[in-house]
């Protein structure tokens, strides 16, 4: 019977194996001089049969080491839908990336007859991560796979309901994608549940997409912010914390000071309104980065850095708006106010916040805004477009790599350039690159000067004028990609005394007036304990490794100002 077993046992390991990738590093098994170490970091439990140890939709208690007994790990969606996972027993752990700080499951774990283990709080196994260095990178390796694998599966997370052309899907997927949070589609046209949903709630056209949430919530074309809150996304301030340093962007500056500053015990708090990665999170692919020969997607080099910051401990809080900053330190912290009311004090504060994509001055430009009209190429985007021309506006590298990815799924890319070539703005080889594409047109000289399209159809054509001859042509295009440069997000900043340059960049260092005749940092604003790196500085070189180079200096800035004695304390 014992070799039947093991037979059987090891048949169902070979399924599994076949069933995800990287299968050994992603449920690995820990020996049981492993499991000793591990003790120390968290306490025994006890499940009995049919109970949850965690539930989809949840808080998750933090990671669970099975010493005796089996749990059932499936997904669940909010129409009932339920996809078993996998089954761990003894000498696996169950957790996924979420557990670093305890946000909300994205899976049910069910106990199948009686089960011990040890649970490990999030504080604490961030702890272990560090402190058992060999251990904890196969432990992180697991949590980030399997992450992975729960958002390519495609049964949970929170379940669209539209057309798969509808541009309010593009937006809310884009959304979800760009934060690493498993979702699917179904198409009422082909679908019979998604079908009954529509009949039964009976959507206008304004309504739809329909969203539906793990606890069975439905949702009708809700904002980004609606969706986040509803799926426990969201994390905000805790309690009246004071934090050592709080960081307003969550883009590769943003981030750098996160993972630095936190892995030398800084406490650190990172705010931003959309995504982490920031404009180089939506690059289809960075070729030039160091260490990166092969190119790497924006997406996933940013991702790493995020599941970095967290492992060392720092409170990302996704999305939360900041809307002012008051520097008068009353009680010695800086405060931001968010969108909402809700505040975040902190002793420091670095301004990350980059950029937002320029707005060319054209007529009914917000009408067409995810209609037809883009500030990024991502895959979600290019699925609305395969077999079609489109335009994109832009000669930076940017704009090249865009065009060089939508090259691989459109007919045709209409490359639009105000000046008369690209070698001032582009890098070479991407260049060569374009040139070297068939199905990209470049057009120099031209601009975009008018958008026409319907209420229903979205962007339908766009008129071109040469900027030489000054004649306008008509050209029918359905999705247009606008790469024309950034505007520095400062507005937040207000009265607070933080020194601007005329395009609203944020002045740091010897540049600001208000610095004169003492010793700063480079990085240091006109107002000491905010400093500003990335994109969003004045003179900043805008390359993704300029960014992170200064998110990894401001930390030296930060410690000299949080240790000065003439700094009072809070």
């Amino acid at each position: 019977m014992q070799a039947d077993d093991g037979t059987a046992a090891e048949a169902q390991r070979v399924d599994l194996a076949k069933s995800f990738a990287r299968f050994e590093q992603t449920f690995p098994e820990l020996t049981a001089q492993e499991i000793a170490r591990l003790r120390g970091f968290g306490e025994i439990r006890n499940y009995r049969d049919g109970e949850l140890l965690f539930e989809t939709g949840k808080p998750g208690p933090g990671m669970f080491v099975i010493l005796s007994g089996h749990v059932a790990i499936t997904q669940r969606d909010g129409l009932g839908h339920v996809t078993p996972v996998i089954d761990q027993g003894p000498g696996q752990f169950l957790a996924e990336i979420a557990q670093l700080s305890g946000r909300v499951a994205l899976v049910d774990g069910q106990a199948e007859g009686d089960v011990e283990v040890i649970l490990i709080p999030p504080d604490k196994l961030r702890a272990l991560l560090i402190a058992e260095a060999e251990l904890g990178e196969r432990i992180m390796r697991a949590l980030i796979l399997r992450r992975v694998n729960l958002i390519q599966g495609g049964a949970g997370g929170p379940v669209m309901i539209g057309s798969p052309q509808s541009a309010a899907i593009a937006r809310l997927q884009s959304f979800l994608t760009r934060n690493g949070f498993p979702n699917h589609l179904l198409d009422p046209a082909v679908d019979h549940d998604a079908a009954d949903l529509i009949a039964r709630y009976s959507p206008t056209p304004a309504d739809l997409p329909l969203v539906v949430v793990s606890d069975g919530s439905v949702l009708r074309n809700p904002s980004e912010t609606e969706l986040a809150r509803a799926i426990g996304m969201i994390g905000g301030p805790r309690g009246e914390k004071i934090y050592d340093v709080a960081v307003v962007g969550c883009g590769p500056a943003g981030l750098a000071t996160a993972v630095y500053g936190a892995s030398e015990g800084l406490s650190v708090a990172v705010l931003d309104s959309r995504a982490f990665g920031g404009q180089a999170g939506a690059s289809a692919r960075i070729e030039n980065y160091f260490g990166f020969p092969t190119g790497i997607t924006g997406l996933a080099l940013t991702a790493r850095a995020f599941n970095q910051a967290q492992k060392f401990g720092a409170e990302i809080m996704i999305p939360v708006s900041v809307t002012a900053l008051d520097c008068e330190r009353k009680n010695g912290a800086f405060v931001l106010a968010l969108e909402g009311g809700d505040e975040v004090r902190a002793r420091a504060v670095v301004v990350a916040s980059g950029a937002r994509y320029r707005r060319p001055d054209l007529a009914r430009l917000k009408e067409f805004e995810g209609r037809g009209v883009w500030y990024w190429a991502s895959p979600i985007e290019a699925r609305l477009c395969v077999g079609q021309e489109v335009a994109l506006v832009g000669g930076g590298n940017s704009a090249g790599q865009a065009a060089v990815f939508l090259s691989g799924h459109v007919k045709k890319v209409r490359m639009i350039i105000r000046g008369g070539g690209l070698a001032a703005s582009m890098s070479r080889y991407l260049i060569e690159r374009i040139e070297a594409t068939p199905n990209i047109e470049l057009l120099f000289n031209t601009e975009v000067v008018a958008l026409d399209g319907g209420p229903d159809t979205g962007l339908e054509r766009i008129t071109l004028r040469s900027r030489l001859s000054g004649e306008d042509a008509l050209a029918e295009i359905r999705n247009l990609f606008l790469f024309v440069g950034a505007d520095p997000a400062t507005g937040w900043l207000g009265d607070c005394g933080v020194t601007l340059d005329r395009a609203g960049f944020v002045v740091t260092g010897a540049q600001s007036e208000q610095n004169a005749g003492r010793m700063v940092s480079p990085l240091e604003t006109s107002v000491p304990g905010v400093y500003a790196v990335g994109d969003v500085r004045s003179g900043s070189v805008k390359r993704v490794g300029g960014a992170i180079g200064e998110g990894a200096q401001v930390v030296a800035a930060l410690h000299g100002f949080l240790a000065d004695p003439l700094v009072p304390p809070v």
